[in-house]
């Protein structure tokens, strides 16, 4: 037992490099992908907390004509859901003066207003403080900036015209009181304090429409649009509706909006699918509830919501780019992992022999690789998390530019990591366990023997003189050392194939954004992301490779120093042929790169392979080539201080 600790502490001294190697790689793969899905998961979780703290209705009723709702049908209603969860409001339109300027305010009343107890769409307090009498009123915060109207301000309230529109509107036998109070207040004012300002829960979304209906078909009057259509308003003020008698003279504004907080609402995950049939049942209940049939209300839900669909829809996209990426990602993982571990234990053919000679099982030899790999493995996992909710919170951030975001949720968002890790771990451990057993299951004899080093062979550039002529002797060496560890060749050229793809997918979402027509801050920073972590793994991945590489040709490169070569010519010999797999890495990365942008543009429903800006196909094999350009200048101090000594020493 002795003997094996001390061989699994050598072992992990001895192969430090490669430990941090599979660390870093990890860290890369699982924290990028962790994040860019766990940032949907915390988009939604955020919703679902900040629309249960603002009590978002999930159904809007509106009147089609200009008559109210039937109070004691609203009773019923209050019956069914909870009172807390129905709330009834007017709205009008009014001219003021602010500034000596005319403008025109949306009048938002809502019930309840000012007992302290805010029923249904609660909009946050940014500044200042709650109205506490009818005269006072909120001014809403919209478009990511306060409009004119400041806290404080008394704003006079003029009603003449909004009341001579509602009586050429009504019918003049059944509205002679309308008539009668514009002779009695053709001129009528009334002022109102601003006591702060507020966000509204349904207006979220700084660019497009942010209107909560979006129906063109619904016949309604011009007085009775829907609540949160700013397109052509430069204020809204929320007052209470009980301010409607004191403000007009009687109750001239009908009851004709009506909002719905479905209680259950809870039970479902995070507005799915699930959530939607739920509302849609629910909106029949309604219906029946108020003796009313689809002609005579319409019904909105969260899902005609033009900031709700958009946010769900950006979250979804997200996840969908995570979802291609993640393939690509777990497999330069994998397939980096289980070469280190597979190269590792061949240059421990010997130690293996002498454990099995001593009389250890198969399984405890290559169970200490297996512990090496699930500790590297784990370590990285670990801080592949804290990546990727950094990650995640820095995706939540930037959709701050394109949405007013609520607190970021406390929710824990694991499933996207626990995925990602779980196959990354899996297929590491399996493949260091396969190999190991096949390994161990040669006779000691045969593991004593060091492998004889690889046969070099003609390469096809021979058989064209015209070309293999003009080669200088270190550029025919190269040619034939890079195709003579073919394996390891095919490994890397997959490897950049793959990490030069994600490059130019990153830079293609990049191109959709910048020139085709999504002017969203929120993808562009994900395209960035994309781009940074797929550099970061094209270095890891070649990083990796080539100190295996370095590692197995120890006693080739102290011949060459034996022979005389300074240390820049043996680090060429290297990295001649490191750029050389980049390269052709680079071509075939091309034909994979139109396969994933394919898949990205699918996800995003925009976009297309032919209209990608011609420049990024060359910027892409720019930043592979760069990454990889930093990577040899990291080696650069192992090559030259190869010990000749030590690695020209007989193994045997």
């Amino acid at each position: 037992m002795k003997t094996y600790l001390k061989t699994l502490a050598r072992m992990f001294k001895k192969h430090i490099t490669r430990f941090i190697s599979i660390i870093f790689i990890v860290i890369v793969s699982v924290g990028f992908i962790s994040g860019i899905g766990s940032s949907t998961d915390k988009i939604r979780y955020s919703m679902v907390d900040y629309y249960k703290a603002q009590n978002v209705g999930d159904l809007t009723l509106r009147k089609t004509s200009s008559s109210e709702f039937d109070s004691d049908k609203i009773s019923n209603l209050k019956d069914l859901y909870g009172e807390a969860n129905v709330s009834v409001g007017a709205q009008v339109d009014a001219n003021i003066e602010i500034d000596g300027e005319e403008q025109t305010v949306r009048l938002v009343f809502l019930e309840d207003y000012f007992d302290g107890n805010w029923r249904v769409n609660k909009p946050d307090i940014l500044e200042g403080e709650m109205p506490r009498n009818e005269s006072e009123a909120l001014c809403e915060k919209s478009d990511n900036k306060i409009r004119g109207i400041p806290i404080g301000a008394r704003i006079s309230l003029s009603f003449g015209n909004i009341l001579k529109q509602l009586a050429l509107k009504a019918d003049v036998n059944a509205d002679v009181g309308m008539f009668e109070m514009i002779e009695k207040f053709p001129d009528s004012t009334v002022t109102v304090t601003v006591t702060g300002v507020a966000q509204s829960p349904l207006t979220f979304a700084n660019d497009g429409e942010p209107s909560d209906y979006n129906d063109e078909n619904m016949e309604v009057p011009d007085t009775i649009d829907a609540v949160n259509s700013l397109d052509t308003l430069d204020n809204v003020l929320y007052l209470s509706l009980s301010a409607v008698p004191k403000l007009f003279g009687n109750t001239l504004l009908p009851a004709n909006a009506v909002y719905i907080a479905l209680p259950d609402r809870n039970a479902f995950d995070a507005f799915g699918k699930n959530y939607q049939a739920y509302v849609d049942a629910q909106k029949e209940l309604v219906l029946s509830t108020l003796s009313l049939t689809s002609d005579d209300a319409k019904i909105i839900t969260l899902y005609d919501n033009y900031s709700f669909v958009s946010l769900d829809s950006y979250a979804d996209k997200v996840m969908g780019i995570g979802l291609v990426l993640m393939v690509a990602f777990i497999f330069v993982t994998a397939l980096v992992a289980q070469s280190t571990m597979t190269r590792l234990m061949e240059e421990e053919r010997s130690q293996i022999a002498c454990l099995r000679t001593l009389g250890y099982s198969a399984f405890k030899i290559v169970f200490k690789y297996v512990l090496f790999a699930m500790i590297a493995a784990g370590l990285g996992g670990v801080a592949s998390y804290f990546v990727g909710l950094g990650l995640a919170h820095l995706i939540y951030f930037v959709f701050n530019y394109s949405f007013t975001m609520p607190p970021v949720s406390s929710t824990v968002a694991l499933p996207f990591y626990l995925i990602v890790f779980f196959v990354i771990v899996a297929i590491t451990l399996l493949s260091t366990l396969f190999v190991g057993l096949k390994l161990t299951n040669e006779t000691p004899a045969n593991l004593l023997r060091p492998k004889p080093p690889k046969v070099g062979k003609k390469v096809f550039l021979e058989r064209i003189p015209f070309i293999w002529n003009k080669l200088s002797f270190k550029y025919k060496s190269t040619t034939r050392n890079v195709l003579r560890y073919f394996g390891r060749f095919i490994m890397t050229v997959v490897s950049v194939a793959v990490s030069t793809a994600l490059v130019l997918a990153g830079l293609a979402l990049l191109d959709v954004c910048l020139f085709g027509g999504i002017d969203s801050p929120s993808v562009m920073a994900i395209a960035v992301v994309v781009i940074i972590f797929a550099g970061l793994l094209t270095a890891a991945v070649i990083y990796t490779l080539t100190n295996i590489n370095v590692s197995e040709r120890n006693r080739e490169l102290a011949t060459l120093k034996v022979l005389g070569y300074q240390d820049k010519e043996v680090a060429g010999y290297i990295y001649r042929e490191v750029y050389i797999d980049a390269a052709v890495g680079i071509i075939f990365g091309y034909p994979l790169s139109t396969l994933i942008m394919w898949l990205v543009f699918g996800v995003m429903g925009v976009g297309t392979i032919g209209g990608v800006s011609w420049f990024w196909w060359l910027v892409a094999p720019a930043i592979v080539l760069v990454f990889a350009f930093v990577v040899t200048l990291m080696l650069k101090r192992k090559i030259v201080k190869i010990d000749m000594n030590e690695s020209l020493k007989a193994i045997e």
